[in-house]
């Protein structure tokens, strides 16, 4: 694959020319990585709802032409100046935040947060010099989180990259660069249920079995699923859910629906919706003295949380995460090891599986809510 370091690459990418329009297959040209980037040739990539949502372009500064895609799986083609991490032929994940190892919250035991490499979904350029390394006949076109993974070949923050096991299969844990992780970790390295403990999981999208998935991995006895579309419950089952709850089929909140069921509230709760009502519900349902609800969802930006603070000095606690605290380049692999291992299901949260040519198809199954994940193969 050396044979194209330092060159210009033509290749397909499906690109975004207007908001919500079908994404259109074309050649574009990727740049070589310039000082501490990659450039990794795409194998496997899968549809998130975040691509959906700002392809919609709702609420948010729409940046077009725009290559979306951040869940992927694919190999190192070449590295820019100073990287020493990743070599051409490394198996990798590129991940849509990052670690540099550098700042505060890298050198920090406890956030993945990176201030250099952290989630910026208004910038379409690189870092390093704010230019786009995509461009079709002259014309730039802009990156997404920093991946834009709907491309055969993008260039990546080296950052942003994890190293992983060449024989996992890439067509299984490319899942594991978004919201697989950020559901499972909120639950295994947020909430940390004990075995035999209860935990209800609010929302039951794909982040929300992956939070379910992290508690049936725990050993919690009783998974309380709460969503508000009852058909949800069935596939809710594979992931460790054992009890359901439709806050529409109660007359009272469905705080206190769980902790009657539950003899005054669930050990922990992990909210997944983005809902303000429903992050509220998470904490009020935990049992005093001990519970504690983590907020995974992003919600609306005039949303204000309001609880009495009592629920607090009865020794409830809340918290908040960030992709399930996962540092990208040091955490990552061993996820993908837990899956190589058994411990870790991600088979059962691919639904689809389609050619890149055929890309279109997986947003209609998403916004039909038909898929948990569709992974799109860049080879035909």
């Amino acid at each position: 694959m050396s044979n194209t370091t330092g060159q210009v690459i033509k290749c397909r990418a499906a690109v975004a020319w207007e908001a919500g329009k079908p994404l259109v297959i074309e050649e574009v040209e990727v740049a070589p990585p310039q000082a501490g980037e990659v450039r990794l040739k795409i194998l496997f990539t899968s549809l998130c709802h975040t691509d959906v949502y700002f392809w919609e372009a709702k609420g948010q500064t729409p940046l077009f032409p725009r290559i979306f895609g951040h869940e992927a799986g694919g190999i190192v083609e070449s590295v820019g100046e100073g990287v020493t991490h990743l070599k051409p032929g490394d198996h990798a994940l590129p991940v849509f935040t990052g670690e540099c190892g550098e700042c505060p919250h890298c050198k920090s035991e406890e956030s993945n947060m990176c201030n250099l490499l952290r989630i910026n979904t208004d910038r379409g350029v690189m870092i390093n010099d704010n230019k786009s390394r995509f461009s079709i006949k002259g014309q730039p076109v802009h990156h997404f989180v920093g991946t834009s993974t709907f491309s055969e070949y993008t260039v990546v923050h080296a950052g942003c990259v994890a190293k992983i096991n060449p024989d996992a299969p890439l067509d299984k844990v490319c899942i594991l660069s978004c919201g697989i992780c950020t559901g499972l970790g909120a639950t295994v390295n947020v909430a940390k249920p004990k075995p035999g403990s209860s935990v209800a999981i609010f929302g039951l999208g794909a982040v929300g079995l992956a939070a379910a998935e992290g508690a049936r991995i725990s050993g919690a006895s009783r998974i309380i699923g709460v969503d508000l579309v009852s058909s949800r419950f069935e596939l809710a089952k594979k992931f460790g859910v054992n009890e359901f709850v439709n806050p529409k089929d109660h007359d009272k909140p469905v705080q206190q629906v769980i902790a009657e069921m539950t003899d005054g509230g669930v050990d922990r709760a992990v909210e997944c919706t983005g809902s303000i009502q429903a992050m509220i519900s998470a904490f009020e349902c935990v049992h005093d003295g001990w519970g504690v609800a983590v907020l995974v969802g992003v919600p609306s930006k005039d949303d204000a949380f309001k609880t009495h603070p009592m629920n607090f000095l009865n020794e409830r606690t809340l918290k908040g995460t960030f992709y399930g605290n996962y540092k990208p380049r040091t955490d990552l692999p061993n996820v993908v090891e837990q899956y190589m291992r058994g411990e870790l299901e991600l088979e059962k949260f691919i639904t689809h599986s389609i050619p890149f040519s055929e890309i279109n198809k997986a947003f209609d199954y998403m916004l039909k809510g038909e898929s948990i994940r569709c992974i799109i193969r860049m080879e035909e």
